[in-house]
Parts: structure tokens; C-alpha cells; sequence
């Protein structure tokens, strides 16, 4: 018989286990913990959406529609794709669900797997996990300093250095002037950029000054800012932001040429940058998008969020160093395994409880113990069995006692 070519993942996309699966879980519970104390609930969307979300929301110029989408005709001959990102189908959701005309203010949190068909290197996967916020119904300043002081909680509990980097991309007011201020100064070199940016400045010229090609980069560098160009609403509500996060001592940089790669933002953007993973320093983003639930067919409602790509934050967080109380019961005689099953399911209400199904001398069970980690080793032999007892042994303390069943259960 021939052997079988064992299956390997895809390209790009990579199992999470071990001790990434125990950095995964503890970022997941403690950001999802920090959301919910400034009031966000969890919120789930499909992996799955329509291809025309995503073109319409992020933006025909974007690389991500150009070129990364997942996007496929299924069995019902729709054009569909994996998402690519997380805000979209929120807002998809929020105007679905005619939330858009029920007023107030909508604060929900979410994570899962995103995909984009890209080239993968260090921290960039082609399929990825998110952790984002989006917030609907509220346009104040405060609300995007109150973002920008979550994502800084959740890094700063994870002990992840960053720099905060900030910019106003104008509103609909300022930022066609500055657009077409833009398009007359890129014209004057135009034939000396990249393709991509050659198309970008017909679409969207602003998404040329976020390109990554070095030669269009060393161009750019005496471009028309539009932090020179908002009007007085967007300046004013730029110059507060600044003044709030100045009086709660965040610090931050201003980065003209801060544009975000998705064609939705305006006013408000922003990125934490670390130092620490190479060329992909991004580690949070974000920015206010005030007209995107009106593109998706909803009533004009003030938008805010951001997302944190998880896999690049896993190589930076300095988990706590607490140990985790766990028990590890086992058989040193087989006739005692239905008690142990039974004490394994009332300790599992309380504590971390394995069950060892193999009878084992106490010497075999003490390094299966110390294996797993155990905090806490309990035993019944054939004497504990007779005398309705269990012999345990702290493997923090060395402690060791027998004690009665009935003891050991409200221990």
C-alpha cells in the first residue's frame, strides 16, 4: 500500500495550541474583561458575508478589496468572501437590525478570525485573529479619547510598550478641498510612482500617502498635510482631543501621512506602534467613521472603533506570573475510579480538575502531577478505599495529610 502524504495547513494559516493558545486565551478573557468595564457587550458576526459589503464599506481603492479578499460564487451563485476585517458586518448588522433609527448609543466588543490572501511574514497571516470595538450614536471628542484609553488599558495590562501615533483625516467638508489639493501636487511626479498609487490617486488619493513602496514614500515628503487644510469644526475637535489626552497623560505623536489603509475613516485616526515585532509595528488601529452606516443604506449615525491583530500581540505580552490552582486526582486502585469520577465532577465546579483513569503507584502519579503543572495531588489507594478517606499533598507547601471524603469535597 502506497503512503499517505500526511495534510499540512495552508499557507498562511497557522494551528493555535500550546503556549500560544494559553497567551490567546488569557489576551481573549482579560480584553473582553477591560471592554466590558467601560460598557462594551460581546457582539458575533458571520465569517462569511457578501463581496458588496466589503466594496462598498472599505473601499474599492483599498488592497484588501484589490487584491487579498477571500471571495468565491457559492452553490447559490452568490458572490461572497470571508471577512476581511470586523467593522464591516457590525455595521451591516446595526442597519439590518434597524438599529440605526432606534437612537442612543450601541458599544459592543468582538473577536475572531479574519482573512486577507496575502503574502505571509512575521505577524501577518492569512488568516488572522481580531480583537475590536465599535462604537454608534455618539460623536463626541470624549468618545474617541475614550477609545484610545481602552486600547491603551488593555496594552498596558498586557505590558506592551507602544508608541501612540494620531492624525484627522478631515470630514466631508474639508477633506474634498484637500483631496483635490492633494491630486495637483502628486501630478506634478505622478509618472515616478507606483503602480498601485497611480490608480489610488483617481479613487482615493489620499490612501497614496500610506503607501509602503520606499521610492513613493521619499516622493511624498513635502505633500500638502491635511492637519494644514481641516475646517474649524474638524480642527477644533482635533485640538480637544489633544487636550484630553495631554490632561489624562497619554502620550502621543501627530503622523500627517496617517491615513489608514480602509477608505471609511475620517476625522479621528490612530495606531499604537511597537518596536518590538519588525516591519509590521501596527499592533492596534483605528479611527472615527461617521458616514459609514449611512454608505451601508442606514440612517446617518456618528461611528468609532478599532481592531488589535492578536497574533502579533502574542510574541509581546508579559503574562502575570500566577500560578493556577489545579487538582489532579488519580487511582492507586482500580475498584476507587467511580468515586474519583464522582469527586473529579463536583471539584470541577470550584477548581481545575484532571482525572487519571489508569491505577498507578504514588510514584507514577507524583510525575504525571508535576507534569501537568498541579497544584494540589489527591490519592485513593486500596487502604483510603476501605476507610472512605483520600490522601492529598500540596505540591506547593509538601503539605500531606488523609483526610475524610466528605472533608476533602467542601475543602
Amino acid at each position: 500500500m502506497a503512503k499517505v502524504k500526511n495534510i499540512q495547513s495552508l499557507r498562511g494559516m497557522k494551528d493555535i495550541m500550546n503556549e500560544d493558545s494559553e497567551l490567546f486565551t488569557y489576551f481573549c478573557e482579560n480584553a473582553a474583561r477591560i471592554a466590558k468595564n467601560y460598557g462594551f457587550t460581546y457582539f458575533e458576526t458571520p465569517i462569511l458575508e457578501e463581496t458588496s459589503l466589503f466594496k462598498r464599506s472599505v473601499g474599492e481603492s483599498s488592497d484588501i478589496v484589490n487584491k487579498e479578499m477571500y471571495q468565491f460564487t457559492d452553490k447559490g451563485e452568490n458572490d461572497v468572501c470571508l471577512r476581511p476585517e470586523g467593522t464591516a458586518g457590525v455595521v451591516r448588522s446595526f442597519v439590518q437590525n434597524k438599529l440605526d433609527r432606534a437612537g442612543g448609543t450601541q458599544r459592543w466588543f468582538y473577536h475572531g478570525p479574519m482573512f486577507r490572501y496575502e503574502r505571509p511574514q512575521k505577524g501577518r497571516l492569512r488568516q488572522f485573529h481580531q480583537f475590536g470595538c465599535e462604537v454608534f450614536g455618539q460623536k463626541s471628542v470624549y468618545e474617541d479619547a475614550n477609545i484610545i484609553m481602552l486600547i491603551k488599558d488593555i496594552l498596558d495590562f498586557c505590558k506592551i510598550p507602544f508608541v501612540l501615533e494620531l492624525n484627522s483625516l478631515g470630514c466631508t467638508s474639508c477633506m474634498p478641498a484637500y483631496k483635490e489639493t492633494l491630486v495637483q501636487h502628486l501630478s506634478n511626479f505622478r509618472s515616478e510612482l507606483c503602480e498601485d498609487c497611480d490608480k489610488r490617486i483617481n479613487a482615493n488619493p489620499m490612501r497614496v500617502l500610506d503607501c509602503k513602496n520606499e521610492k513613493c514614500q521619499s516622493l511624498l515628503g513635502d505633500s500638502p498635510k491635511i492637519t494644514h487644510n481641516l475646517c474649524a469644526a474638524c480642527e477644533s475637535d482635533f485640538d480637544k482631543l489633544k487636550e484630553i489626552l495631554d490632561f489624562n497623560k497619554i502620550d502621543y505623536t501627530i503622523n500627517t501621512i496617517l491615513v489608514r489603509g480602509l477608505d471609511y475613516y475620517s476625522q479621528t485616526a490612530f495606531e499604537f506602534i511597537s518596536n518590538d515585532i519588525g516591519a509590521q509595528s501596527t499592533i492596534a488601529a483605528g479611527g472615527r467613521y461617521d458616514k459609514l452606516v449611512e454608505y451601508l443604506g442606514g440612517r446617518e449615525t456618528p461611528g468609532i472603533g478599532f481592531a488589535m491583530g492578536i497574533e502579533r500581540l502574542l510574541e509581546l505580552i508579559v503574562k502575570e506570573d500566577t500560578k493556577e490552582e489545579s487538582l489532579y486526582l488519580g487511582a492507586m486502585d482500580e475498584n476507587s475510579l467511580n468515586i474519583l469520577t464522582s469527586l473529579a465532577s463536583s471539584k470541577r465546579k470550584t477548581i481545575k480538575t484532571s482525572l487519571e483513569y489508569t491505577s498507578r503507584n504514588f510514584n507514577k502519579h507524583f510525575k504525571l502531577a508535576q507534569k501537568q503543572n498541579a497544584s494540589m495531588i489527591a490519592l485513593i489507594g486500596e487502604e483510603e478505599l476501605k476507610n472512605n478517606t483520600i490522601y492529598t499533598k500540596n505540591m506547593i507547601t509538601g503539605e500531606e495529610k488523609t483526610i475524610s471524603l466528605e472533608d476533602f469535597l467542601i475543602e
